[in-house]
């Protein structure tokens, strides 16, 4: 089916809520008849390398191959092809600083819906750019989501739109959990799936689809430690939420009125993992997978390479849900684990202020193998004596023990060196295979 011709299908009713959980299936089955041709049926394949790093075997279904870069069009495009003609002509719209934002922009253009767009007014200009260019109206009002909720809901009010909520409806969770029907029907040997939380939509749609199927899968919800909102609220506990996250995609503050219900009845458990796993998780898939992901779409993985005893030997489901990271923290999450890794070496050498004192330094790296590729000359703090100098150089070497023996050589040579990001001694082991 075409997606021109998928979209133009008869209107799906849609009950209010997935309560009936002999209804359920159904439901997500006449979902995915409804997206079929709209969206891509993202591919599930086996990941070797992240496989051998985590003593796991491992599958990703790649929803980051979406045409906006994540999950979110599923859901989306299910509530906006739910609308009536009366509700088309008065438009939709959204309150989203990311993915969902777009996701809403791209197929209420298709649709032919008007959509307007409510973004905080610190949300970072690409993403404001992305979802203009879809054809939404993009208004910034508020200092977070809240306070963009605010004015949508005044222009809710004003003209009759219909809000299409991120996560917190039934129809929208209905959408996402397309994706997990998709996942095992491909995989159907799988142990267990982790999958990212949010507000929750996407975890409720996806483990109703699956439990459905094959019960004995085990569904393991995946939160970042300074956003604890569904794992706090499992356990009757105040959420304390707050800070920067590379996993801006799952920091959100409450999880919804529909989506708690369904964690609690499906799914297993719910972890929390630290900044420091997400940032390596996004450096494996980039690394070993040759996969981009956003911080939220690394969470999964996180949770397996920060606990490999407990997925040791099973066969695990990692949904690839986004791809939508600033390409500048990229960048520097890459640096960072090339750093970790000691393929990439920060040094500052003591040097006496002589002549050719930087062609000795070149020339003894040359010999070792190592390829500099940046040198600052220093000669102005004021821990480095009158006479002497400092020299920050960052090379490139084959890996630590590379590194190392680089490092011995110029102590050799008679330089003082130290490194500058000082992981040796307790360094991980390197996660290439």
């Amino acid at each position: 089916m075409t997606a021109q011709g998928s979209s133009q299908g008869h209107r799906l009713s849609f009950p209010a809520s997935l309560d009936d959980p002999a209804t359920r299936l159904g439901v997500i089955e006449a979902a995915a008849g409804q997206l079929e041709g709209a969206i891509i049926r993202t591919p599930a394949v086996e990941a070797p390398k992240l496989s051998a790093l985590s003593g796991a075997q491992i599958f990703l279904k790649y929803e980051s191959m979406q045409a906006t870069g994540s999950f979110k069009e599923r859901g989306a495009l299910l509530k906006l092809l739910s609308l009536d003609d009366a509700a088309r002509k008065r438009g939709a719209i959204a309150i989203s600083a990311g993915n969902h934002a777009q996701a809403v922009a791209y197929h209420a253009a298709r649709l032919g819906i008007p959509a307007t767009v409510v973004m905080p007014e610190g949300t970072p200009f690409n993403k404001v750019a992305n979802t203009e260019s879809y054809g939404a109206k993009v208004i910034l009002s508020g200092e977070d989501i809240a306070g963009s909720q605010k004015l949508a809901d005044v222009l809710i009010a004003e003209h009759g739109f219909t809000l299409i909520h991120p996560y917190d409806d039934p129809v929208v969770i209905a959408g996402q959990g397309t994706a997990g029907l998709e996942f095992i029907q491909d995989c159907p040997s799988l142990d267990c799936m982790v999958v990212p939380i949010g507000g929750g939509g996407f975890i409720s749609g996806v483990a109703a689809a699956v439990k459905a199927l094959k019960p004995a899968v085990e569904i393991i919800g995946v939160e970042v430690e300074s956003y604890p909102s569904v794992y706090a609220a499992l356990r009757g506990e105040p959420a304390r939420c707050g800070g920067p996250t590379l996993a801006e995609g799952i920091a959100v503050p409450s999880c919804g009125v529909h989506t708690l219900p369904m964690i609690r009845e499906l799914v297993q458990d719910v972890v929390l993992v630290s900044e420091a796993a997400i940032e390596e998780a996004v450096f494996c898939l980039a690394s070993l997978q040759k996969t981009i992901a956003e911080g939220a779409s690394a969470a999964g993985l996180a949770a397996v390479l920060s606990d490999k005893p407990r997925f040791a030997g099973r066969r695990v489901g990692l949904l690839q849900c986004g791809a939508n990271i600033d390409p500048r923290v990229l960048a520097s999450i890459l640096m960072r684990g090339l750093e970790r890794e000691s393929k990439v070496v920060s040094l500052r050498i003591s040097i006496a202020d002589r002549p050719g004192m930087l062609g000795e330094i070149a020339s003894e790296l040359g010999r070792c193998g190592a390829n500099i590729l940046e040198v600052y000359h220093r000669r102005l703090y004021l821990d480095v004596p009158a006479k002497g100098a400092a020299v920050e150089i960052v090379i490139e070497t084959k890996d630590r023990a590379h590194a190392e023996a680089t490092v011995e050589r110029l102590r050799l040579h008679g330089f003082k060196v130290e490194r500058m990001n000082n992981l040796w001694g307790d360094a991980p082991a390197s996660p290439s295979v």
